[in-house]
């Protein structure tokens, strides 16, 4: 798309380089639009790495909070006066607001004073972890918060058709589809690395299970224990074991149920590609994701993955062809899944053939694109409610 470069600002209580879904699609965005000319500024909370001034012009950053139950997540804050001063100096043509805690709501609140167009993304399913914690009336409360937050920006983006129609159903409107991509040369089988395997104990015949990402309640990791079980029955000759990569609050109670796993904490880049590549069976049970960007890093990777059907699974995963899936909620089907493609040598090798296959096509420049689509529709929509009505000519009458 050909375009004016545009002023982009990009508000979030994450970004890189912190690890999670949503810091890692917004690293990829605003790298994206940089490289096709945009000027891009970022509103986050500081970080712990962030030295006493401004990393650069182009990032402002806000006093941040811990969030309760989630160590190395923080809300951010910022006064909504600020914000103010800040877009009179130099107006962006457009926000995009990622999350919608305090430092979102302030920003909304100063965009709408100013008159200037929005963008939202439902990146995080929190009414869904509050009821995974048994918080059924909070959990309503935030989707009642959250309906009125995204009524006020011109398009909610949302990243699986799964979760637009979740969304539709609890009245939520002006919502648009805007998947997640992969770095296939980042995540690809050609780093897998025997050394690696050998310190893991397993030799080349043998069978790394990995589960990445976040150790926390929501995750659903509970069934890894069960799943595990069932496999070392179902296929007591081979040897498997279960490789844990990531950090959260319920790694310890995890740690003491799943004694034989080995748990190697967070692992970022070349490292990080390094481990899914040499693995062979993922293992991903969340049934809370917005989309769970692991699953395409783990599909990239050459990885066999077995999960739910919905989310990034129902989009990127064919049953039976790119990897296995169960109905959302049956754990047996899940385990059934996981044993089958364990079944025969050739179901597995070709099952990873095809995972590869499918995650190589599904790069981030088409994302970044249809992203900066969204952008631009907004901000002339904004642009065009902004002009004055034009004074109707008077004809001039004789007298």
């Amino acid at each position: 798309m050909n375009t004016a470069p545009l002023h982009i600002v990009l508000v979030s209580e994450t970004f890189p380089p912190e690890i999670n879904g949503v810091a890692n699609t917004l690293g990829r965005l605003s790298e994206g639009l940089r490289q096709r000319g945009h000027r891009v500024e970022v509103v986050r909370p500081r970080q712990k790495d962030d030295g006493p001034g401004q990393p650069n012009a182009d990032h402002l950053l806000t006093r941040g909070w811990p969030l309760p139950g989630y160590p190395g997540l923080q809300w951010g804050e910022v006064s909504m006066h600020k914000l103010l001063r800040r877009w009179r100096r130099q107006r962006p043509d457009v926000l995009y607001i990622a999350t919608q805690g305090p430092l979102g709501l302030s920003a909304l609140r100063a965009a709408r004073r100013l008159g200037i167009a929005m963008v939202s993304g439902f990146h995080t399913n929190f009414p869904q972890y509050s009821g995974q914690y048994g918080l059924g009336l909070l959990a309503r409360l935030l989707t009642f918060y959250l309906r009125a937050f995204h009524r006020r920006t011109a398009i909610t983006l949302v990243p699986s058709a799964s979760q637009r129609l979740d969304l539709q159903r609890r009245g939520f409107e002006r919502l648009a589809l805007m998947a997640r991509g992969v770095d296939a040369e980042l995540f690809n089988p050609a780093k897998r690395s025997q050394a690696l395997r050998d310190t893991w104990g397993l030799a080349a015949d043998d069978i790394a299970v990995l589960q990445v990402g976040r150790l926390a309640a929501e995750k659903n990791l509970g069934l890894l224990e069960p799943c595990m079980a069932a496999l070392q029955r179902a296929y007591p000759q081979r040897r498997l074991r279960l490789i844990v990569i990531g950090d959260g609050p319920q790694r310890t109670q995890l740690e003491q149920r799943l004694p034989d796993a080995l748990f190697c904490g967070v692992q970022r880049g070349e490292h990080l590609a390094e481990h899914y590549a040499s693995g062979d069976l993922f293992l991903f049970p969340s049934l809370t994701e917005t989309f769970g960007n692991v699953v395409l890093e783990a599909m990239a990777s050459g990885l066999a993955v077995v999960a739910f059907d919905e989310a990034a699974a129902v989009q990127h995963i064919q049953h039976g062809h790119s990897g296995a899936l169960a109905m959302p909620g049956d754990s047996a089907g899940f385990v059934e899944a996981a044993c089958w493609l364990l079944e025969e040598d050739e179901t597995l090798r070709r099952v990873r053939l095809n995972a590869r296959q499918h995650a190589r096509q599904q790069g981030w420049a088409s994302i970044v694109e249809q992203f900066e689509g969204y952008l631009l529709a907004a901000g002339t929509q904004s642009a065009k409610q902004a002009q004055p009505a034009k004074p109707v000519a008077m004809r001039n009458k004789s007298v």
